[in-house]
């Protein structure tokens, strides 16, 4: 509570505080307030009823002191006193000027956020929607879920998920399609969307500690449409490509690439490749074959052999890879075809090229 008035220094808020010393006293003074009720079941205003007219009613008002305004009908009301009116009152009265800084006690408010700290958490953390990718993530990393939204229709499909949230106080809600739309930032949705703490990408060491004679790793040269990248994180993972190597490891965390990938995010490594031309030289080193494509150059992959343990470089479909990770290949493939397009979508290329691979390794 609070009021202010003007005297000489101008303006002064006046704030109304709980005493603590003042309580087990209170206590003792403060009158209980009866809350009997009529036979009505309303609260009845006099609560001295035709038992309390005796002696013991009037001796409980002798003596008593009255607010000035009070009204027959506010008796209910507790004493009140402090040190300037000679009320008992369990407030005391501080007083300071409108520009000193009020003491909280060390309970911050809104200016004590952390700002930098929420924007940091943000950065962790991502969208993930469509029913299979979903479901995939539950099965593989229910611990990444932060908080999920459903519409109704979905929930008996996600009855174990529900259960799990609900046990381990995860926070979920059903809502409308709007709301879902809102939540999940697009349409496509597929009527559920998890919050999820992102994935972050493994080094090139990190990845080569486990890995078995027979390997593909696929690099990705500056390729960031998300619903390519779904297309071939899906391929990586039905031929069974376990890593790919990327600029931005956050890239294959998008909501639309792995609602793309149907599921198949969950079985595929993404590798941190900073410096491209060097993570290359790493795996050539740990005895990979460096595999590079173009659309219109090197040796027609009908015609190729390719190696159990590989990288197939790629790069973005209107420019190709630069001529510096071109350069790279131990092997300069391309897909032969009638030529009468000047290239195919590269997630296509990405199909064709490890179904070869995957006939070629693995009887």
């Amino acid at each position: 509570m609070s009021d202010s008035f003007s005297g000489k220094n101008g303006k002064v808020r006046v704030m109304y505080v709980r005493s603590d010393d003042g309580d087990e006293k209170n206590n003792k003074n403060k009158r209980p307030t009866d809350n009997r009720r009529n036979d009505s079941g309303s609260r009845d205003k006099n609560p001295r009823s035709s038992r309390d007219n005796g002696p013991r009613g009037a001796s409980q008002d002798k003596g008593r002191e009255k607010w000035p305004s009070e009204k027959s009908s506010d008796r209910e009301r507790p004493a009140r006193r402090d040190d300037n009116t000679g009320y008992d009152s369990p407030w005391k009265t501080v007083s300071r000027a409108p520009d000193e800084t009020p003491d909280h006690g060390g309970i911050g408010g809104k200016s004590q956020i952390d700002h930098e700290q929420i924007r940091r958490q943000r950065a962790e953390e991502t969208r993930v929607y469509g029913e299979n990718a979903c479901q995939a993530l539950f099965k593989s990393r229910p611990e990444a879920i932060i908080r999920a939204w459903f519409l109704q229709e979905v929930t008996p499909r996600f009855r174990d998920a529900l259960r799990w949230m609900a046990a381990n106080r995860k926070a979920y809600h059903v809502v409308e399609e709007d709301e879902l739309t809102k939540a999940s930032g697009t349409e496509h949705h597929g009527g559920v969307c998890f919050l999820i703490k992102k994935r972050n990408g493994m080094d090139v060491s990190e990845y080569l500690h486990s890995v078995s004679e027979t390997d593909c790793v696929l690099a990705l040269e500056d390729v960031g449409n998300p619903h390519n990248l779904g297309g071939i994180i899906r391929s990586c993972a039905h031929f069974g490509v376990n890593g790919v190597l990327v600029q931005d490891a956050a890239q294959l965390e998008s909501g639309a690439a792995v609602r793309t990938a149907e599921g198949g995010a969950e079985h595929v490594k993404a590798i941190n490749a900073d410096d491209f031309i060097d993570v290359l030289s790493q795996f050539r080193q740990a005895g990979y074959t460096i595999v590079t494509t173009s659309s219109h150059k090197g040796t027609a992959l009908s015609q190729t052999t390719l190696p159990a343990k590989m990288v197939i470089v790629l790069g973005q479909e209107g420019d190709g890879l630069s001529d510096s990770a071109w350069q790279q290949g131990d092997m300069k493939v391309s897909i032969d075809g009638t030529g009468k397009v000047e290239s195919l979508n590269i997630s296509v290329a990405t199909g064709i090229l490890l179904a070869e691979w995957w006939r070629q390794n693995h009887h």
